[in-house]
Protein backbone atom coordinates (compact mmCIF):
# COMPACT_ATOMS: atom_id res chain seq x y z
CA UNK A 1 0.00 0.00 0.00
CA UNK A 2 1.01 3.37 -0.83
CA UNK A 3 0.02 6.51 0.81
CA UNK A 4 -1.41 9.81 -0.69
CA UNK A 5 0.83 13.24 -0.26
CA UNK A 6 -1.96 14.42 2.36
CA UNK A 7 -1.19 11.21 4.74
CA UNK A 8 2.52 11.27 4.14
CA UNK A 9 2.13 15.41 5.02
CA UNK A 10 0.71 14.15 8.37
CA UNK A 11 2.73 11.36 9.41
CA UNK A 12 6.06 13.15 8.60
CA UNK A 13 4.28 16.88 10.64
CA UNK A 14 3.60 14.33 13.44
CA UNK A 15 7.34 12.98 13.83
CA UNK A 16 8.49 16.68 13.41
CA UNK A 17 6.29 17.83 15.87
CA UNK A 18 7.55 15.07 18.33
CA UNK A 19 11.68 16.47 17.05
CA UNK A 20 13.90 18.44 19.87
CA UNK A 21 17.50 19.03 19.30
CA UNK A 22 17.97 18.03 23.11
CA UNK A 23 20.49 20.89 23.61
CA UNK A 24 20.97 23.48 26.14
CA UNK A 25 21.13 26.16 27.01
CA UNK A 26 16.93 26.80 26.10
CA UNK A 27 17.87 29.69 23.80
CA UNK A 28 19.85 28.19 21.36
CA UNK A 29 16.77 25.13 21.33
CA UNK A 30 13.92 27.51 21.60
CA UNK A 31 15.07 28.89 18.21
CA UNK A 32 15.55 25.41 16.14
CA UNK A 33 11.57 24.56 17.95
CA UNK A 34 10.78 27.90 16.59
CA UNK A 35 11.63 27.55 13.23
CA UNK A 36 10.37 23.99 12.43
CA UNK A 37 7.12 25.02 14.08
CA UNK A 38 6.10 27.53 11.68
CA UNK A 39 4.55 25.44 9.50
CA UNK A 40 4.87 25.00 5.29
CA UNK A 41 4.17 22.08 2.86
CA UNK A 42 7.15 20.16 4.60
CA UNK A 43 7.47 19.32 0.39
CA UNK A 44 10.79 17.98 0.60
CA UNK A 45 10.44 15.72 2.88
CA UNK A 46 7.19 14.07 1.85
CA UNK A 47 8.72 13.44 -1.40
CA UNK A 48 11.90 11.76 -0.44
CA UNK A 49 9.33 9.35 1.61
CA UNK A 50 7.06 9.20 -1.24
CA UNK A 51 9.97 8.37 -3.57
CA UNK A 52 11.06 5.98 -1.36
CA UNK A 53 7.39 4.00 -1.05
CA UNK A 54 7.36 4.23 -4.78
CA UNK A 55 10.46 1.57 -4.87
CA UNK A 56 8.85 -0.46 -2.39
CA UNK A 57 10.83 0.95 0.55
CA UNK A 58 9.73 1.35 4.36
CA UNK A 59 8.46 5.08 5.56
CA UNK A 60 10.30 4.13 8.92
CA UNK A 61 13.23 3.27 7.31
CA UNK A 62 13.18 6.60 4.75
CA UNK A 63 11.81 8.91 8.24
CA UNK A 64 15.10 9.79 9.55
CA UNK A 65 16.20 10.80 6.16
CA UNK A 66 12.99 13.04 5.94
CA UNK A 67 13.95 14.69 8.92
CA UNK A 68 17.99 15.30 7.62
CA UNK A 69 16.24 17.45 4.88
CA UNK A 70 13.43 18.98 6.47
CA UNK A 71 15.98 20.31 9.23
CA UNK A 72 18.85 21.58 6.79
CA UNK A 73 16.31 23.52 4.66
CA UNK A 74 15.32 25.28 7.48
CA UNK A 75 18.29 25.98 8.43
CA UNK A 76 19.22 27.47 5.56
CA UNK A 77 16.25 29.90 5.78
CA UNK A 78 17.18 31.18 9.51
CA UNK A 79 21.07 32.12 7.70
CA UNK A 80 19.07 33.45 4.23
CA UNK A 81 16.74 35.43 6.49
CA UNK A 82 19.86 37.27 8.24
CA UNK A 83 21.65 37.82 4.72
CA UNK A 84 18.23 39.62 3.31
CA UNK A 85 17.57 41.59 6.45
CA UNK A 86 14.24 39.74 6.39
CA UNK A 87 12.08 40.60 9.19
CA UNK A 88 9.09 38.16 8.52
CA UNK A 89 8.55 34.37 7.34
CA UNK A 90 5.59 32.91 7.01
CA UNK A 91 3.91 35.95 9.04
CA UNK A 92 5.97 35.37 11.99
CA UNK A 93 9.27 37.24 13.10
CA UNK A 94 11.98 35.64 11.95
CA UNK A 95 14.46 34.10 14.33
CA UNK A 96 17.45 37.46 14.51
CA UNK A 97 14.12 39.30 14.84
CA UNK A 98 12.81 37.26 17.82
CA UNK A 99 16.48 36.68 19.48
CA UNK A 100 19.26 37.77 17.77
CA UNK A 101 21.92 37.70 15.36
CA UNK A 102 24.20 35.68 17.39
CA UNK A 103 21.61 33.44 18.47
CA UNK A 104 19.96 33.04 14.99
CA UNK A 105 23.65 31.73 13.40
CA UNK A 106 24.52 29.61 16.15
CA UNK A 107 21.01 27.95 15.88
CA UNK A 108 21.80 27.80 12.16
CA UNK A 109 24.53 26.18 12.60
CA UNK A 110 23.23 23.57 15.57
CA UNK A 111 20.46 22.51 12.46
CA UNK A 112 22.87 21.66 9.92
CA UNK A 113 24.32 19.34 13.12
CA UNK A 114 21.40 18.02 13.78
CA UNK A 115 20.30 17.32 9.96
CA UNK A 116 23.80 15.20 9.70
CA UNK A 117 22.91 13.42 13.02
CA UNK A 118 19.23 12.17 11.52
CA UNK A 119 21.25 10.82 8.25
CA UNK A 120 23.56 8.92 10.28
CA UNK A 121 20.16 6.76 11.31
CA UNK A 122 19.01 5.56 8.18
CA UNK A 123 20.23 1.86 7.26
CA UNK A 124 24.07 0.97 7.14
CA UNK A 125 23.70 -0.42 3.93
CA UNK A 126 22.10 2.75 2.48
CA UNK A 127 24.60 5.13 4.39
CA UNK A 128 27.74 5.43 2.60
CA UNK A 129 25.68 6.21 -0.59
CA UNK A 130 23.12 8.81 1.01
CA UNK A 131 25.52 10.79 3.44
CA UNK A 132 27.85 11.26 0.39
CA UNK A 133 25.29 12.74 -2.11
CA UNK A 134 23.46 14.45 0.74
CA UNK A 135 26.74 16.05 1.20
CA UNK A 136 26.98 17.01 -2.38
CA UNK A 137 23.59 18.61 -1.97
CA UNK A 138 23.92 20.79 0.78
CA UNK A 139 27.47 22.07 -0.34
CA UNK A 140 25.94 22.58 -3.77
CA UNK A 141 22.67 24.88 -1.89
CA UNK A 142 25.71 27.27 -0.23
CA UNK A 143 26.76 27.70 -3.62
CA UNK A 144 23.38 28.37 -4.74
CA UNK A 145 23.41 31.23 -2.12
CA UNK A 146 26.64 32.62 -2.39
CA UNK A 147 26.12 33.32 -5.62
CA UNK A 148 22.82 35.15 -5.16
CA UNK A 149 24.84 37.03 -3.10
CA UNK A 150 27.74 37.73 -5.59
CA UNK A 151 24.70 38.46 -8.25
CA UNK A 152 23.98 41.74 -6.34
CA UNK A 153 26.91 43.75 -7.15
CA UNK A 154 27.49 42.09 -10.57
CA UNK A 155 25.67 44.06 -13.44
CA UNK A 156 27.18 40.87 -15.75
CA UNK A 157 25.35 38.45 -14.84
CA UNK A 158 23.54 36.04 -17.57
CA UNK A 159 20.33 34.36 -17.91
CA UNK A 160 22.88 31.05 -17.93
CA UNK A 161 24.06 32.25 -15.13
CA UNK A 162 20.98 32.76 -12.77
CA UNK A 163 19.48 29.26 -13.86
CA UNK A 164 23.13 27.81 -12.49
CA UNK A 165 22.24 29.67 -9.26
CA UNK A 166 18.47 28.61 -9.22
CA UNK A 167 19.69 25.45 -9.28
CA UNK A 168 22.11 24.96 -6.81
CA UNK A 169 20.12 27.20 -4.66
CA UNK A 170 16.52 25.88 -5.27
CA UNK A 171 16.35 22.82 -7.56
CA UNK A 172 19.12 20.57 -5.89
CA UNK A 173 17.87 20.00 -2.49
CA UNK A 174 14.17 19.23 -3.93
CA UNK A 175 15.69 16.73 -6.30
CA UNK A 176 18.34 15.31 -3.70
CA UNK A 177 15.41 14.58 -1.52
CA UNK A 178 13.47 12.34 -4.59
CA UNK A 179 16.79 11.13 -5.30
CA UNK A 180 17.53 10.12 -1.68
CA UNK A 181 14.19 8.79 -1.16
CA UNK A 182 14.93 6.54 -4.28
CA UNK A 183 18.00 5.11 -3.17
CA UNK A 184 16.66 4.29 0.58
CA UNK A 185 13.46 2.35 -1.60
CA UNK A 186 16.28 0.49 -3.52
CA UNK A 187 16.04 1.90 -6.66
CA UNK A 188 18.64 0.99 -9.17
CA UNK A 189 21.04 3.87 -10.09
CA UNK A 190 19.54 4.70 -13.33
CA UNK A 191 16.04 5.74 -11.74
CA UNK A 192 17.54 7.35 -8.58
CA UNK A 193 19.13 9.45 -11.50
CA UNK A 194 16.30 10.05 -13.58
CA UNK A 195 13.75 10.64 -10.04
CA UNK A 196 16.61 13.26 -9.64
CA UNK A 197 16.22 14.74 -13.05
CA UNK A 198 12.34 15.04 -12.05
CA UNK A 199 12.84 16.93 -8.81
CA UNK A 200 15.65 19.35 -10.64
CA UNK A 201 13.18 20.25 -13.73
CA UNK A 202 10.35 20.93 -11.45
CA UNK A 203 12.36 23.00 -9.03
CA UNK A 204 13.81 25.06 -11.63
CA UNK A 205 9.83 25.49 -12.73
CA UNK A 206 8.99 26.06 -9.57
CA UNK A 207 11.30 29.14 -9.28
CA UNK A 208 10.26 30.78 -12.26
CA UNK A 209 6.79 30.69 -11.41
CA UNK A 210 7.86 32.38 -8.07
CA UNK A 211 9.24 34.99 -10.26
CA UNK A 212 6.45 35.47 -12.42
CA UNK A 213 4.09 35.53 -9.02
CA UNK A 214 6.15 38.15 -8.08
CA UNK A 215 5.77 40.71 -11.03
CA UNK A 216 2.38 39.26 -12.19
CA UNK A 217 0.82 37.50 -9.33
CA UNK A 218 -2.07 38.10 -6.88
CA UNK A 219 -1.84 39.56 -3.61
CA UNK A 220 -3.99 37.75 -1.38
CA UNK A 221 -2.82 34.36 -3.17
CA UNK A 222 0.97 34.52 -3.25
CA UNK A 223 1.29 35.88 0.32
CA UNK A 224 3.62 38.64 -0.03
CA UNK A 225 3.99 41.98 -1.52
CA UNK A 226 3.88 42.03 -5.04
CA UNK A 227 7.12 43.36 -7.00
CA UNK A 228 9.40 43.16 -4.54
CA UNK A 229 11.93 41.86 -6.37
CA UNK A 230 11.69 44.83 -9.14
CA UNK A 231 11.71 46.93 -5.65
CA UNK A 232 14.71 45.55 -5.16
CA UNK A 233 16.60 45.14 -8.57
CA UNK A 234 16.89 41.32 -8.38
CA UNK A 235 18.19 39.74 -11.24
CA UNK A 236 15.40 37.44 -11.83
CA UNK A 237 14.64 35.59 -15.25
CA UNK A 238 12.18 38.43 -15.89
CA UNK A 239 14.40 41.20 -15.18
CA UNK A 240 17.25 39.62 -17.28
CA UNK A 241 15.26 38.60 -20.20
CA UNK A 242 13.93 42.30 -20.26
CA UNK A 243 17.69 43.59 -20.51
CA UNK A 244 18.41 41.04 -23.24
CA UNK A 245 15.97 41.67 -25.65
CA UNK A 246 15.00 45.62 -24.84
CA UNK A 247 16.28 47.82 -27.23
CA UNK A 248 16.15 51.87 -27.91
CA UNK A 249 13.48 53.74 -25.36
CA UNK A 250 12.82 50.62 -23.58
CA UNK A 251 15.71 50.04 -22.61
CA UNK A 252 17.09 53.33 -21.43
CA UNK A 253 13.63 53.44 -19.32
CA UNK A 254 14.67 49.84 -17.89
CA UNK A 255 17.98 51.11 -17.54
CA UNK A 256 16.81 54.38 -15.57
CA UNK A 257 14.25 52.56 -13.28
CA UNK A 258 16.96 50.42 -11.78
CA UNK A 259 19.61 52.51 -11.48
CA UNK A 260 16.72 56.14 -9.70
CA UNK A 261 17.73 56.16 -5.83
CA UNK A 262 15.03 58.51 -5.08
CA UNK A 263 12.17 56.97 -7.30
CA UNK A 264 8.74 55.79 -5.50
CA UNK A 265 8.38 52.12 -4.91
CA UNK A 266 5.21 52.06 -6.86
CA UNK A 267 5.75 54.23 -9.15
CA UNK A 268 8.90 51.72 -10.12
CA UNK A 269 7.44 48.71 -9.71
CA UNK A 270 4.72 50.00 -12.95
CA UNK A 271 7.25 51.46 -14.64
CA UNK A 272 9.01 47.65 -15.07
CA UNK A 273 5.40 46.38 -15.67
CA UNK A 274 4.66 48.50 -18.17
CA UNK A 275 8.10 47.30 -20.15
CA UNK A 276 7.71 43.75 -19.04
CA UNK A 277 4.03 44.00 -20.75
CA UNK A 278 5.22 45.74 -23.82
CA UNK A 279 8.06 42.89 -24.50
CA UNK A 280 5.97 40.18 -23.94
CA UNK A 281 8.03 39.08 -20.81
CA UNK A 282 5.21 37.11 -19.08
CA UNK A 283 4.59 34.69 -22.25
CA UNK A 284 8.38 34.26 -22.70
CA UNK A 285 8.61 33.20 -19.35
CA UNK A 286 5.78 31.12 -18.71
CA UNK A 287 7.20 29.31 -22.17
CA UNK A 288 10.51 28.48 -20.42
CA UNK A 289 8.75 27.61 -17.42
CA UNK A 290 6.61 24.32 -19.36
CA UNK A 291 9.66 23.45 -20.93
CA UNK A 292 11.28 22.88 -17.75
CA UNK A 293 7.86 21.02 -16.57
CA UNK A 294 7.75 19.01 -19.70
CA UNK A 295 11.29 17.94 -19.16
CA UNK A 296 10.46 17.02 -15.48
CA UNK A 297 7.30 15.29 -16.93
CA UNK A 298 9.96 13.12 -19.56
CA UNK A 299 12.67 12.08 -16.98
CA UNK A 300 9.31 10.58 -14.86
CA UNK A 301 8.56 8.68 -18.02
CA UNK A 302 11.75 6.67 -17.82
CA UNK A 303 11.22 5.92 -14.25
CA UNK A 304 10.13 2.35 -13.47
CA UNK A 305 7.31 2.77 -10.94
CA UNK A 306 4.09 1.89 -11.05
CA UNK A 307 1.81 4.02 -12.98
CA UNK A 308 -0.36 5.21 -10.06
CA UNK A 309 2.96 6.45 -8.52
CA UNK A 310 3.98 8.32 -11.23
CA UNK A 311 0.43 9.54 -11.71
CA UNK A 312 0.68 10.68 -7.76
CA UNK A 313 3.89 12.14 -8.61
CA UNK A 314 2.14 13.83 -11.77
CA UNK A 315 -0.07 15.94 -9.60
CA UNK A 316 2.09 16.97 -7.04
CA UNK A 317 3.95 18.73 -9.83
CA UNK A 318 0.73 19.89 -11.53
CA UNK A 319 0.10 21.43 -7.87
CA UNK A 320 3.11 22.71 -7.51
CA UNK A 321 3.31 25.36 -10.47
CA UNK A 322 -0.17 25.79 -10.53
CA UNK A 323 -0.81 23.83 -14.05
CA UNK A 324 -3.38 21.29 -15.45
CA UNK A 325 -2.78 19.70 -17.91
Amino acid sequence: MTHSFEELQLLFNKELGAYSPAVEPNNLQDPVTYTLGMGGKRLRPVLLLMAAEAFGGKIEHAMPAALAIEIFHNSTLIHDDIMDHADVRRNQPTVHKEWNVNTAILSGDLMIIKASEEISKIDVDKLKDVLKFYNKISTQVCEGQQYDLNFETDDQVTISDYMKMIRLKTSVLLAGALQIGAIIGGASVDNAKNMYCFGENLGLAFQLQDDLLDAFGDLKTFGKKIGGDIVANKKTFLLLKALEIAQGAYRDELTSLINKKDIKEDEKISGVLDIYNSLNIKAITEDFMLQHFNKAFDYLGKIDIPEQNKETLKQIAENLVGRKS
